[in-house]
């Protein structure tokens, strides 16, 4: 019996929403079942998949919380000095 762990960070995919959509976690719960089906042969009644979404505070990425990290990759790189 296959448990699958999935995590994502909490925020939309499109400006109204502010979380992953029911849709789209079934969509994701749907598609890694049917991954295991076809790769392993585990029935797909045998097959568990968790989806936690986390907080964007609780994310890190380059030694920075993610939306420092992502501030700052964003802004244009300065042109080293001649």
């Amino acid at each position: 019996m296959p448990i699958v762990n999935i995590q994502v960070t909490r925020e939309g995919t499109t400006p109204e929403h502010n979380s992953v959509t029911a849709e789209e976690k079934a969509r994701i719960i749907a598609g890694v079942s049917n991954v295991l089906l076809e790769v392993l042969k585990k029935p797909l009644e045998s097959t568990f998949v968790v989806i936690e979404e986390v907080d964007l505070d609780n994310w890190g990425w380059g030694g920075l919380p993610v939306p420092e990290f992502r501030k700052l990759s964003s802004q244009p790189k300065s042109e080293p000095a001649r």
